[in-house]
């Protein structure tokens, strides 16, 4: 009777310590629901991440779709890869929505659109732009010679609402090239041209657009770009985009696929702690503030050793940004030049001279801030301001620094042996030359030019080693 009861007692305890677990999984949806994912901002690290996380997430729970709302200016060329990786091999359609109203495609947000299974756009958007620019990324270069889209369809006008994968793609004239003027900028243009063509052929859509978005910087409006084949879809709200989207054939890695979305449930995917965490320390802005904070921390723990918290609040940083330029586009002559800055107002600090060092290192620091990040990147620069304003700060710091330390030199020696110079002793014994007397409550041997008499008042002129020389003090003799 009592190995039931434990057995009983031990079974209802496991059903107690389920219930929690079964109630607490709110990121359980039903089978066949709609996962909405925002790309807003620069494409980075943390975007790919929050990306490659929602696509795991669809297939665990067997979505019907997802579909991915842009609004971006662009972003790095690794990340933007990554995620097209991603998007390829899904075995959930994914759904390329530029949205809401005033929301634009540039650059990778086009490449990322290319790649999708299906393309829509919302009225009033854009996309294009691709051009790609130095330090890995994608940005909105300025083209020479650049025409506008032409009014009429390039290809061969709004593809059937059947099948979105099988079509071919549109046949089209292609715009005149115009070719960057550099071996290098050839070299990338030639590959992300050829990169955006493969999407564009893999998917059926207008290649000859997308070689215009990357050799020229052009651009399309929602509406003409469906009318040139560039998308499939132009919606308004998710339900237009669903029922749009609904009935159409998608190939995907697993073979092709009709999606069936209408009356589905649509789950708004936000980014985890860690996707918050890893978009903040890859934010170029914070990234360099971090660096900064950990050099001056350890600058400073150096000046004052033991007091630790200096020490260990500028080591965190300094991690915590290592961490974040290492998946940032970041010139490291730029990250060298920071350190030399620094370093150098340092040394200016400890041993304060004509202020060369001093000078150098402020320079150094805001030249290496200005390269450090390329600012053609969308989305991954410093603002000018900020360096501005911490330029501004360390000069007005090195120039506090310089007038204290030559005030500090105007000012009489109050402290140690040379103190001594000027200040009054006690002859303790006549003496003529050679002799002793008394300052400060110590007994120091004293050398004179004239004659000393026990008691007399003597000024210290100098010392040599340990050895004052003295005179009779003028004004207490007369006093006497």
């Amino acid at each position: 009777m009592n190995v039931h009861f434990r057995s009983w007692m031990f079974a209802c305890a496991l059903l107690v310590a389920a219930l929690p677990v079964s109630a607490q999984s709110p990121s359980a949806q039903p089978a066949g629901a709609v996962l909405l994912l925002d790309i807003k901002g620069g494409i980075g690290p943390a975007t790919r991440d929050y990306l490659r996380s929602g696509l795991k997430r669809a297939s665990d729970e067997h979505a019907r779709a997802v579909v991915l709302r842009i609004d971006t200016p662009g972003g790095l060329d690794a990340a933007t890869r990554d995620i097209n990786q991603a998007i390829l091999a899904s075995p959930v359609p994914v759904i390329a929505w530029v949205a809401p109203e005033g929301a634009h495609a540039a650059s990778a947000g086009t490449y990322i659109l290319y790649a999708c299974h299906l393309a829509a756009m919302a009225p009033a958007t854009s996309l294009g732009a691709a051009t790609p620019v130095s330090m890995g990324g994608f940005g909105a270069g300025p083209a020479p010679e650049r025409k506008p889209a032409p009014d009429k369809p390039l290809g061969q006008g709004e593809p059937p609402a059947g099948d979105s994968s099988q079509r071919s793609p549109p046949a089209t004239t292609p715009s005149p090239r115009h070719e960057p003027p550099d071996a290098m900028s050839r070299k990338v243009t030639n590959d992300a041209v050829a990169y955006l063509r493969s999407l564009a052929e893999l998917r059926g859509r207008n290649g000859d657009f997308a070689e215009a978005a990357v050799r020229d910087a052009a651009t399309l409006t929602g509406t003409q770009a469906l009318s040139q084949g560039v998308i499939e879809i132009v919606a308004g709200d998710t339900d237009q985009l669903l029922r749009q989207a609904h009935g159409r054939k998608v190939r995907l890695a697993q073979g092709e696929t009709t999606l069936d979305l209408v009356g589905q449930p649509v789950s708004v995917v936000a980014p985890d702690w860690r996707a918050r965490l890893l978009a903040v320390l890859t934010e170029p802005t914070v990234a360099y503030l971090l660096l900064l904070i950990g050099l001056y921390g350890l600058v400073f723990e150096g000046y004052s050793p033991g007091a630790i918290l200096p020490g260990v609040v500028g080591a965190i940083c300094l991690l915590l940004a290592a961490y974040g330029l290492q998946v940032l586009p970041v010139n490291y002559a730029g990250v060298a030049l920071i350190v030399l800055g620094v370093a150098l107002m340092a040394i200016e600090f400890a041993m304060p001279g004509v202020g060369a060092a001093g000078f150098g290192g402020l320079v150094a620091l805001v030249a290496g801030s200005l390269i450090l990040f390329d600012t053609q990147v969308p989305g991954f620069g410093v603002p000018g301001g900020l360096i501005a304003g911490i330029g501004v700060a360390s000069a007005l710091v090195f120039m506090g620094m310089i007038w204290l330390a030559s005030r500090a030199r105007r000012q009489p020696v109050v402290s140690g042996q040379e103190e001594m110079i000027g200040q009054l002793a006690v002859a303790t014994r006549d003496f003529d030359g050679a002799g002793q007397v008394h300052i400060r409550g110590e007994h120091w041997q004293a050398r004179s030019k004239v004659p000393v008499r026990r008691g007399q008042a003597v000024r210290v002129l100098a010392l040599d080693g340990l050895v004052l020389r003295v005179a009779p003090d003028e004004e207490t003799t007369a006093t006497q």
